[in-house]
């Protein structure tokens, strides 16, 4: 089985990813290393390395694969940078994160979703803090962070983001920009304040406030 789905993650990643823009040898690597199936409920296992979005439960969804791929390459990010993910999910995004060195910390609403993640990620000995919590809040327990990851569309980059982003920090998140349509922003905190960049559009699930 290990020999096989390492077989599908090459060609997801060589015949899906590989030629859409996305030229970062070491993301391509990370997403090739990473057992995708084990993200999926069940019943999408079969669909697991196709280049799409799969719905995990609470109107939530493990992020298409070339999108994880792109906001990993427009972070910039390098082995030992910290890196704060808003919205965990099944733990999909966090995995290819901490495949790439990175120290994860990940907030997730929806309670029985950080769990499961959790546990998961800690059966495959994939080292990531998984936190329950707002995501609009971020975590400031081990701010400032290097890099910040937001996995779910938001209408605005909440003011404890900024806050939390460290001075030469990245942060990657889809934004919603017009009714139905959302594009992902680049943010840098420099000297001088901070500067936008946009690139893809694309489609997330909302950003909610609170728990659930």
């Amino acid at each position: 089985m290990a020999r096989e789905w390492r077989n599908e993650a090459t060609d997801m990643v060589e015949e899906q990813i590989v030629g859409r823009d996305v030229k970062d040898v070491r993301v391509l690597a990370a997403l090739a290393s990473v057992p995708r199936h084990l993200f999926v409920p069940p019943e999408h296992v079969s669909a697991a390395y196709v280049d799409r979005p799969l719905p995990i439960g609470s109107k939530q969804t493990i992020s298409q694969p070339y999108m994880v791929a792109k906001m990993t390459e427009l972070l910039s990010a390098t082995p030992g940078m910290s890196i704060l993910e808003i919205g965990t999910g099944s733990g999909y995004q966090s995995a290819v994160l901490a495949a790439l060195g990175l120290r994860v910390w990940s907030v997730e609403r929806i309670e029985h979703l950080a769990l499961s993640a959790r546990k998961r990620l800690g059966d495959m000995n994939i080292d990531v803090n998984v936190i329950y919590g707002d995501g609009r809040l971020g975590h400031a327990e081990n701010a400032p962070y290097d890099r910040i990851i937001i996995t779910a569309a938001t209408s605005r980059v909440e003011p404890e983001w900024d806050r939390q982003l460290a001075l030469g920090g990245i942060l990657v998140a889809p934004l919603n920009v017009t009714t139905g349509n959302q594009r992902l922003l680049v943010r840098e905190n420099l000297e001088h304040g901070f500067r936008n960049t946009w690139h893809d559009y694309c489609k997330f699930v909302p950003l909610l406030t609170g728990l659930d």
